[in-house]
């Protein structure tokens, strides 16, 4: 299945504005906004926080199986997509990072 045919099954993310992921300290580390080029990862990065409790080893793991064809592509050409790279960083370190959900506005 393709990411966008896998995106399809995950949940809505239409009430969220962004998620905050934050290190161990509780600092932020990286936003990703619900907008154009970033709301699938918003719905990838969401979903994995509902499943597992937060970012973590086996939650990057299933996150790579998720975005499909767009983690070869990713592995290829480090840079390209930071949000993959993100979880293939979090593989290689053993690190968890805890998402908090920013809410949209009504």
């Amino acid at each position: 299945m393709s990411f966008a045919d896998t995106l399809k099954t995950l949940p809505g993310v239409s009430h969220l504005s962004a998620i905050q992921l934050l290190d161990a300290a509780g600092e932020v580390v990286a936003t990703i906004e619900n907008k154009p080029g970033q709301a699938g990862s918003l719905a990838v990065y969401n979903h994995l926080a509902q499943l597992h409790g937060a970012i973590n080893a086996d939650a990057a793991k299933q996150g790579l199986d998720i975005y499909g064809e767009h983690t070869a592509d990713a592995q290829a050409n480090p840079g390209k997509h930071p949000n993959i790279d993100r979880l293939i960083d979090l593989i290689a370190s053993g690190t968890t990072l805890r998402v908090k959900q920013v809410f949209a506005q009504p």
